[in-house]
């Protein structure tokens, strides 16, 4: 029986098991350094920013265990997120709020929030590499986008791990203001304890996304502090 071939062009072959350094030694061989990786986290919830990070690693420090942010629990990311800030040679994170979200759209929102942790970076880079389909504009060096880049980019996934508790953290504190709404679980994301919480009190001005389903049809939003919220 002949082998079996496969039409997935390789694709699996190409991601490896975990992110390595194999990219940016390349461009660093052809001059290209320093390269930062880029990222953004909170595409999908229903609330809250988008975060986006950027990260230039020190080659002779990369910290051991760098992966996607979402295959990592909680106490590894938080532990890997502390080894990052201490070692990487630059770090840089933005966000964009759900009302930027709302006037524009989710992508645009999250190209400009990797463009503008570039810009802000202490060291300026001289090649990018963000995750995903789509290269931000308006950065300050080339860049290639890298789909599933934080499976395949240790600089990629340092950045996807910074933006992810960055924006964790920031949903927590906001689940301090709010707590009718248990964003100190779920983060902003459309689980039954947030749908549930929006059918009850709706949504909150400012930091739900109004142009998200099922939003753009629901209730008008509310201002936080109101007593409904803090329920």
């Amino acid at each position: 029986m002949a082998a079996s071939q496969s039409d997935s062009l390789l694709l699996f072959e190409e991601i490896p098991l975990r992110p390595d350094f194999t990219m940016e030694a390349g461009l660093m061989r052809d001059g290209h350094a320093p390269v930062v990786g880029l990222d953004e986290v909170g595409r999908g919830p229903l609330a809250g920013p988008v975060v986006a990070a950027a990260v230039i690693l020190d080659p002779d420090k990369i910290p051991d265990g760098l992966n996607d942010s979402k295959l990592l629990t909680e106490a590894a990311r938080d532990a890997l997120y502390e080894e990052i800030m201490a070692t990487a040679q630059a770090v840089s994170v933005s966000s964009l709020c759900s009302t930027s979200i709302d006037q524009s759209n989710i992508l645009r929102a999250s190209l400009e929030g990797m463009r503008r942790a570039v810009m802000s970076l202490c060291l300026e880079p001289r090649y990018a590499l963000a995750d995903g389909r789509d290269v931000p504009p308006g950065l300050p060096c080339p860049c290639k986008a890298v789909i599933k880049g934080d499976q395949r980019s240790q600089s990629i996934a340092a950045a996807s791990i910074v933006a992810k508790v960055t924006r964790d953290r920031m949903m927590v504190r906001t689940g301090l203001q709010a707590p009718a709404y248990g964003f100190d679980s779920h983060v902003g994301y459309a689980t039954k304890k947030h749908r549930d919480a929006l059918a009850l009190h709706g949504p909150l001005a400012r930091l739900h996304r109004m142009t998200f389903a099922p939003l753009k049809k629901g209730a008008e939003p509310v201002e936080a502090g109101t007593e409904a919220e803090l329920v």
